[in-house]
């Protein structure tokens, strides 16, 4: 494993969901931690977003989804990383999630699901933690979290 290798992370916004102010903050914040941030945009199709992860080869795909379709998009966005052979990447979504879905999403396969409630740190220190191992970065991450 290249041990300079930053961790790499996609956040993207699927649907016609235009609220993005909340995956910009992120894209920020992550790319301040020290990771690499490839931010795709509002209204992307699930095939832009794999297609997108595919070429970046990124580590994490995260989903802001305020939409209320996430357990849809979820379905078949895993589905899509498991065709294309993307299921070793980090699958993780924010936005407005009802707690009674978060079992489901779980099971599904969402490794991380972080509500309106969740902080930027506990988002950072989650991908750190998760996607980071022997990365360039995570002591950056654990600085500025």
């Amino acid at each position: 494993m290249d041990h300079t290798k930053r961790i790499r992370v996609l956040v993207a916004k699927v649907g016609l969901d235009g609220h993005e102010k909340g995956a910009i903050l992120l894209s920020y914040r992550l790319r301040d931690a020290g990771m690499e941030v490839i931010y795709t945009g509002i209204r992307r199709t699930i095939d832009q977003v794999i297609n997108t992860a595919m070429q970046e080869d990124v580590d994490v795909i995260g989903l802001s989804i305020l939409s209320g379709a996430h357990l849809s998009i979820c379905d078949k966005i895993i589905k899509k990383m498991k065709e294309k052979g993307l299921d070793d990447k980090l699958l993780i979504i924010g936005g407005v999630i009802p707690d009674e879905d978060l079992p489901k999403l779980t099971r599904m396969g969402v490794a991380g699901v972080f509500t309106q409630s969740s902080t930027f740190k506990e988002i950072t220190e989650f991908i750190q933690e998760k996607a980071g191992k022997d990365k360039k970065g995570d002591a950056e991450c654990q600085k500025q979290a």
